[in-house]
């Protein structure tokens, strides 16, 4: 019985071993663990998610970076990639909106992806109220953006846009706040105390026909530009037949990852505001 036994152990190292050349032997029960999905195969089913190169944590990270946050720290260049939603773009109907946030190298940092309901989304249209996750690529929620329902008029003080940055979720870090103007499109980047660090300035007429569109990133005196927010021309027939967007943000690469996560949602809350639905056409804010 014992020779049986051992006869059969051997069998499976040696069946191991043809397999994996370069290991040891190990027996049956260690072979479950490595066999274990790889964090890509975890992130989720959809081709279009498993084919990405996701970007691998920096070895150096701001000391009081909250848990997440460490992958802006040697980042001064992030492009959002909003994904083409087909059947948004052939019916009309709103949809949850998903975007790709990618380090200048193309290679992954976060997954957005809405939460809302059908009835909000189509009732509400641009001006609707969101709640976004940022998530990497373990399925982590890092970031989250809320944005409460206000009426899209900068004559009233009530009706202002406003966002809240979280990071982790439930943990505020950060505001972005619609400034009161007639002429310029401008925003305040406030920090955990509502006390202003940067200010984004949109210029009057959004024209974004066969050209980008700058936002300027500001010192919060409004005097030196320190970044810039770019919605990209995607080119004729994607701005033509679909409304995903294309953005571009820049910023010093020693800014606080707190202020990083805060501009990061600005860009979300730009592109529900300017370039979403019926204000791709008319720009009524």
């Amino acid at each position: 019985m014992d020779e049986k036994l051992l006869d059969s152990s051997e069998e499976t190292q040696v069946t191991i071993k043809s397999s994996r050349p370069n290991q040891q032997s190990i027996n049956s029960n260690e072979l479950i663990i490595i066999e274990q999905p790889s964090e890509q195969q975890n992130y989720g089913t959809s081709e279009e998610l498993q084919n990405i190169q996701w970007m691998q944590p920096p070895q150096v990270c701001q000391p009081d970076a909250p848990p997440g946050l460490e992958y802006l720290t040697q980042i001064d260049q992030l492009l959002i990639h909003q994904v083409i939603e087909i059947f948004e773009a052939v019916t009309g109907f709103q949809t949850r909106k998903r975007f790709f946030v990618k380090n200048s190298m193309g290679q992954q940092v976060l997954f957005a992806s809405e939460r809302n309901d059908c009835l909000t989304m189509q009732c509400c249209g641009s001006i609707r109220p969101f709640e976004i996750n940022l998530t990497d690529n373990m399925k982590r929620d890092i970031i989250h953006l809320s944005r409460p329902m206000r009426l899209g008029c900068r004559c009233f003080p009530c009706c202002l846009q406003e966002l809240e940055v979280q990071a982790p979720p439930g943990e505020t870090i950060g505001y972005v706040r619609q400034i009161q103007t007639f002429v310029k499109r401008e925003f305040n980047i406030l920090n955990t105390f509502r006390d202003p660090v940067l200010k984004i300035r949109g210029p009057c007429w959004l024209c974004s026909c066969l050209t980008d569109i700058d936002f300027d990133i500001l010192t919060s005196d409004g005097e030196t530009v320190i970044g810039k927010i770019t919605k990209q021309w995607p080119g004729l027939w994607r701005e033509t037949f679909t409304l995903a967007d294309n953005f571009g943000i820049r910023f010093p690469v020693d800014l606080d990852v707190k202020i990083k996560a805060t501009l990061l949602g600005a860009v979300f809350l730009m592109d529900f505001m300017y370039f979403e639905g019926n204000n791709r056409r008319r720009r009524r804010y």
